[in-house]
């Protein structure tokens, strides 16, 4: 594979996220329903609308969710927290008011969790006295 950037690392989290939605809901263990399946007729469905069609992702995609799922453990809470927030769609508006930060400072976390993660995946290791902005820089400047 090719080297990991963060913005493939970003669309990896963000087909994870999508992949966690299609999933079927989990159901109870020890609960059953001793009712039959009722089937309706022409004139019970007038009235309804019908069900949303939720397509199942492949086992390929779930694979790669599953591997993708590790990849936040280390991170701090609130950079963990803001990647995912951000993989599923939320505004920067409501990730602000989640993790109690300014736009700029949850951006910089996100830039540097991604970053993190790129220079992980690829098996580099990050000092520990470089700051964000440093580590956000050499995933710029690693990038083709």
């Amino acid at each position: 594979m090719t080297e990991w950037t963060p913005s493939l690392v970003e669309a990896r989290l963000s087909e994870a996220a999508s992949v966690l939605k299609r999933l079927p809901e989990p159901r109870r263990q020890g609960y059953f329903n001793t009712w039959p399946d009722y089937f309706y007729e022409f004139a019970d469905l007038v009235g309804q609308e019908p069900q949303p069609m939720r397509l199942v992702p492949s086992p390929a995609a779930i694979s790669r969710m599953e591997e993708t799922l590790s990849w936040t453990v280390g991170l701090e809470p609130t950079d963990g927290k803001i990647i995912w927030l951000r993989a599923h769609g939320e505004r920067w508006k409501t990730i602000c008011w989640t993790v109690g930060l300014q736009r700029t400072a949850a951006h910089e976390h996100w830039l540097y969790a991604l970053c993190v993660i790129a220079f992980r995946l690829n098996g580099r290791r990050l000092g520990r006295n470089l700051s964000k902005r440093k580590v956000i820089e050499l995933a710029g400047s690693a990038q083709p």
